[in-house]
């Protein structure tokens, strides 16, 4: 079974940066892709980022293209997602996600499967 942990939220000022961190188990690696979601209190899950493990393919949420990156380290089964020039609308709770390989649904939640605990990110202004 896969399982996911995330880390690395916080507070920062607007215009600031975080790195935000997934470890997830061995299995993952062979059989999920990862993404990155984020979800304010009262509104639907977003789709922020997706890779693969081996990092040859990403996707960008549009309010996050040119700011975000998401990468891997398959060696440390850790999937990060670098937050640069933060906006006080980037404020959510951040979660980790994983999608089985078969799955085609991959920019929106219910293609995923497994899901971390979640970061809280606030920004403010």
């Amino acid at each position: 079974q896969v399982q996911l942990a995330e880390s690395g939220g916080g507070l920062v000022q607007s215009g600031g940066s975080l790195r935000l961190s997934c470890v997830a188990s061995e299995r993952s690696i062979r059989t999920h892709r990862m993404g990155w979601f984020r979800q304010v209190s009262g509104k639907e899950r977003e789709f922020v980022a997706r890779i693969n493990w081996a990092g040859t393919t990403d996707q960008y949420g549009d309010s996050v293209k040119g700011r975000f990156t998401i990468t891997t380290d398959s060696a440390k089964k850790t999937v990060y997602l670098q937050m640069n020039n933060l906006k006080p609308e980037d404020t959510a709770v951040y979660y980790c996600a994983a999608a089985p390989l078969k799955s085609t649904n991959i920019d929106v939640a219910a293609g995923y499967n497994t899901w971390g605990q979640g970061t809280q990110v606030i920004v403010s202004s």
